[in-house]
Order: structure tokens, then C-alpha cells, then sequence
């Protein structure tokens, strides 16, 4: 028969491999999220607006980014660059297309020759 000593160490042994054998599995609450709703449960508390958060920033190193501070994995961070850098380039054309439509229009409003000066 063994001491009580070693039933107790067994038994505590026994339960430690019963309750802490099971592995704990990582999940990416992330997965399967729209950019938008990305940018609306992690971006927003700080930043009001998408528009002008990638600018000036390269690719990938915007991804870099977003990854490490923002996103719980690559595919959500990629998802949420693609979405940021469409929203700014949406925002350049627009701009710039507004600036062509500007500048047409500022020469339709302007007389033919100078105003003479009185």
C-alpha cells in the first residue's frame, strides 16, 4: 500500500491532467467582418472620418501598422488598408475631378477681355 502522501500527490496530479489538459484554441474575432465595420469597432474612438488616415503612408507599411495596433489578423488588417487607401483615392478624384469642374466653370464666369478701371 502506498504512504498517504503519495495517494495525495497522485490524486492532485490526477485532477492538474483532467481540468488543465485541454488546450485553449485562439480565435480571430475579426474573421469575416466588413472594412467598414472594422473601422467602425476599432478606428472610429479615435479617428472621426476614414478619409485621410492612409495618406502619405506606402502599402504595405500602412498594413504593418494596422496589423500590429489596430487588427487581430493579417486578413482583417489587409482588408482594412484596401478599405482606408479606396476611401482616399474616392476622395483625390473627387477632388480633383471637382478642381476641373472648378477651373471650366471659373473661365465660363469670366468676361471676355478686362474690365477697364474707372
Amino acid at each position: 500500500m502506498l504512504p498517504i502522501k503519495v495517494r495525495c500527490g497522485l490524486l492532485v496530479l490526477a485532477a492538474m491532467a483532467a481540468f488543465g489538459g485541454s488546450v485553449a484554441l485562439a480565435q480571430n474575432l475579426d474573421r469575416g467582418k466588413p472594412a467598414t465595420k472594422l473601422f467602425a469597432e476599432s478606428c472610429a474612438s479615435c479617428h472621426r472620418s476614414p478619409r485621410g488616415l492612409s495618406k502619405g503612408r506606402f502599402h504595405l507599411t500602412l498594413y504593418l501598422f494596422l496589423q500590429q495596433h489596430y487588427s487581430s489578423g493579417s486578413s482583417s488588417a489587409w482588408a482594412l488598408t484596401n478599405y482606408l487607401e479606396s476611401v482616399d483615392s474616392g476622395k483625390r478624384a473627387a477632388t480633383k475631378s471637382a478642381a476641373r469642374t472648378g477651373a471650366s466653370q471659373s473661365r465660363l464666369l469670366r468676361p471676355p477681355a478686362p474690365v477697364p478701371v474707372r
